[in-house]
């Protein structure tokens, strides 16, 4: 691997400890991968924020980087954590819980890496440019800067994701170059898909199963219907289902639109029979004490939605309902009154975390609503929650019933 002098002189530790183990860590994930050199980036993006997800080893290591004096050297977002950040006790968030999360917290403070605690850096204020250079690890934000964006990024491990903030470099290989950004299969969608993210959440759980880790090229049959908020969706449940951190929109996104080769490649149709196999497996007469929509957090539109149907429905809810945005959307959602609307009927706009990375096994939520297929995908095991899945909608007609 090739390093600048200014590298290798990092790489030594002539800058010091701290910054020589940061330099370990990405050179000995760019000998692993056979990268090449080491690339600038223009931003970053960590995961391990959750106490729930990293523990206490976690909260050393990162006590012990921020103790040292490091700071971000390229403007760098952070994931969500474990529990909105000002509302944990009427939340009834666990006390022991908040009080390890507001320490993770404040490790990345003094790192100077922004408290945006949110899954979907792109619609705050991280957006990189057309095949820029990033060093992302949010399986969801990944797939959407990769795919919709065309930025360039590995799915990054927290320490990773974290040591190339710090030093403003990644390793290039895997998606950082041209000839492993090429689709692997091509996935028509035999059928005009419902206008609703869940659809595209149930897309991304089929094909993810299938893919498993390459690059679906998707040809729909209705692409001008497609928002951003279900590519969103699409995106988050193959990562979830299949280490998916890169796909391609026939029509829409920016790669497939310059005419990636496609023949010769393995096709596969998905059509009305599968989605309906994929609904039926989330059947149940359960019914829900948590009702969670923003999985990847809600743009603004989503949370409109959320308080349209309060409004049409004159509805009130009777079981705990969690809107997980980021403190940038509910800035906004409070000064248009969604927010008003939403918690006048009994829900909560929550921000900062969202059911997954919650500790809300612990809080006695096992029966779970949601229209994200990633959680989905994630709330089994990782909360060991029952899933009740639909539209927004459906979910939130249960939380009336």
């Amino acid at each position: 691997m090739h390093l600048t002098r200014e590298e290798e002189k990092l790489y030594a530790g002539e800058y010091g400890e701290a910054l020589e183990t940061c330099m370990n860590l990405l050179v000995s994930l760019g000998d692993i991968y056979g990268a090449e050199k080491l690339v600038d980036i223009s931003s970053a993006q960590v995961s391990g924020v959750s106490y729930k997800t990293i523990g206490e080893k976690g909260l050393e290591f990162l006590k012990d980087l921020a103790d040292q004096g490091l700071k971000a050297s390229v403007p760098t977002t952070l994931n969500p954590a474990g529990m909105d950040l000002r509302r944990y006790d009427e939340l009834k968030f666990p006390k022991d819980f908040a009080k390890k999360q507001l320490e993770i917290i404040d490790c990345f403070k003094r790192m100077e890496i922004e408290i945006s605690c949110t899954c979907t850096p792109y619609l705050t204020g991280n957006v990189p440019m057309f095949g820029s250079h990033v060093a992302w690890a949010e399986s969801s934000a990944v797939a959407y800067v990769n795919s919709v964006i065309g930025a360039r990024t590995n799915r990054e491990g927290g320490p990773s994701a974290l040591a190339a903030a710090i030093i403003g470099k990644t390793p290039c290989y895997g998606y950082h170059l041209d000839e492993n950004r090429l689709p692997t299969q091509v996935f028509e969608v035999d059928m005009e898909l419902e206008d609703a993210s869940s659809f595209y959440g149930i897309l991304g759980r089929i094909t993810g199963k299938i893919v498993k880790n390459g690059i679906p090229y998707f040809k729909f049959k209705n692409c001008e219907s497609i928002k951003n908020d279900y590519l969103k969706a699409l995106g988050a449940a193959l990562a979830a289902s299949g280490g998916v951190a890169l796909y391609h929109v026939e029509g829409i996104t920016p790669e497939a639109k310059k005419g990636l080769e496609i023949t010769g490649l393995e096709k596969v149709v998905i059509g009305k029979d599968d989605f309906e196999k994929e609904y039926d497996s989330f059947k149940t007469s359960e019914k829900p004490d948590l009702i969670c929509i923003g999985c990847p957090h809600c743009s603004l539109d989503e949370i409109k939605e959320v308080a349209e149907f309060v409004k049409s429905e004159n509805a009130k809810f009777n079981a705990e309902v969690w809107v997980c945005t980021s403190i940038h959307m509910k800035s906004i959602a409070d000064r248009m009154g969604y927010t008003k609307i939403i918690e006048d009927a009994g829900g909560k706009v929550v921000v900062d975390t969202c059911m997954v990375v919650a500790p809300i096994e612990e809080m006695g939520y096992k029966n779970v609503a949601t229209n994200s297929g990633k959680a989905a995908t994630y709330l089994p095991g990782f909360c060991k929650s029952n899933v009740i899945y639909g539209t927004t909608y459906e979910i939130l007609k249960k939380a009336t019933e």
